[in-house]
């Protein structure tokens, strides 16, 4: 059945190299950000944000087919959600049109006490479900930075970070900061069916670095998750796990980077997949140099070939994200110098240099407030959402590339 699946996210055609460069206009209001992008089994993509909603947040939603823009859906809204840069909703598409969406909402007053809430719609976004909580420890500890995926034609998969183990409190005093108690974040994933109801779930690693982003591809052979890992040294290198004949395989690093970091980085790898090919990128600040790095493996994550460093210097922020195709795969970051710019590169199979980097978009924002550019590509080319800071405010802006 996942052999099946991957077989459909397979994008309708690759893109070798942009030939036009353009604005792609987006349906959202003022005051909008942490965008997210994901692309569905017929090739039409779904945009997710938050926007501000007198005290509280409201999460929105629309859909991109046939170079339209579908009428703005609210997902959900409250005044009691956990809205923080780096840790974004997201959507995403199952193959039987089902729709389903994340977000965080607090869990109790402390700032870092809240849990991951799904919502699910079978009316192409025009209804959504009632909250449905992932996490069900009952803790008040930190749960979040998670990744959807189809795990069947009817079926959702979800992986996430979850804190029930550190006993929450302040985050300084958070496992995952310092904390020498062995109260760890960990890598958990579950699967729900076409009712809502939790069907598995799964305890994936027991040591996790707690604020960087999680990320998970379909391969031809079967899921793969992707994030950054602990261990007792406070070395925090990239990890995947694979399932593979009905259960998740021990985790294993990409590459050695050996980055010793007693703090969280936030900043997260990406994962893309198509067929058995397989690319996973990240940040790294081993050797005190900030450095966005990429791996290749040609078997569903099986096994990486040697890993390459792409760019590097004190510019470098990463804040990654991939896209792949029958022939490669694109690659995008963010630096910031005198100005916060985001980069784009291509690269063939077995991470080969297929171009120049091409500098996308110059920004008026700078540091957290721009947060993640996300991207996805279809059979029409490639389109980029970000946030920018305009007058003091967060906008969101896109650009699409064509063959």
């Amino acid at each position: 059945m996942i052999r099946f699946l991957a077989a459909l996210l397979v994008p309708l055609s690759a893109l070798a190299a942009p030939a036009v460069i353009e604005p792609w206009p987006l349906p959202v209001g003022t005051a909008a950000a942490q965008p997210s992008l994901s692309r569905s089994a017929d090739g039409a993509l779904n945009l997710s944000w938050i926007e501000r909603s007198g005290s509280g947040h409201r999460l929105k939603f629309a859909r991109y087919a046939k170079a339209r823009w579908s009428e703005t859906r609210t997902i959900a809204e409250g005044d009691n959600w956990f809205v923080n840069w780096a840790d974004f909703p997201s959507t995403t598409q199952l193959p039987d049109g089902t729709l389903w969406a994340h977000n965080l909402v607090k869990s109790a007053k402390g700032t870092y006490a809240y849990d991951v809430v799904l919502y699910r719609s079978g009316a192409g976004g025009k209804t959504w479900s009632t909250p449905i909580r992932v996490n069900d420890d009952g803790t008040q500890t930190e749960h979040g930075f998670a990744s959807l995926w189809p795990w069947s034609k009817n079926e959702l998969a979800i992986a996430w970070l979850d804190g029930r183990n550190t006993g929450g409190g302040s985050h300084d005093a958070h496992a995952g900061h310092g904390d020498a108690s062995g109260r760890m974040m960990t890598l958990r994933a579950a699967v729900y069916d076409g009712k809502g109801r939790k069907t598995a779930e799964w305890p994936l690693d027991a040591s996790t670095c707690d604020c960087c982003q999680t990320d998970a591809a379909v391969t031809a052979n079967g899921p793969v998750i992707i994030y950054r890992d602990r261990n007792p040294q406070e070395i925090r290198d990239i990890y995947v796990t694979r399932y593979v004949d009905g259960r998740w395989q021990t985790p294993k690093p990409v590459a050695a980077d050996q980055w010793r970091i007693p703090a969280c980085p936030v900043n997260g790898p990406a994962l893309a997949a198509n067929g058995a090919s397989l690319w996973a990128a990240w940040y790294t600040g081993s050797g005190n140099t900030p450095k966005i790095r990429l791996a290749y493996s040609g078997n569903s994550g099986g096994a990486f070939l040697p890993a390459r460093t792409i760019r590097t210097g004190p510019a470098v922020l990463g804040r990654v994200d991939l896209t792949a195709d029958a022939g490669g795969a694109w690659l995008l970051w963010t630096e910031e110098s005198a100005e916060q710019t985001l980069w784009l590169k291509r690269f063939g199979k077995n991470t080969r240099n297929d171009g120049a980097p091409i500098l996308l978009a110059r920004l008026k924002g700078r540091g957290h407030g721009t947060g993640f550019t996300r991207m996805q590509q279809t059979a029409q080319g490639l389109y980029v959402v970000w946030t920018d800071i305009i007058d003091g405010k967060p906008t969101l802006n896109g650009m699409h590339l064509s063959p």
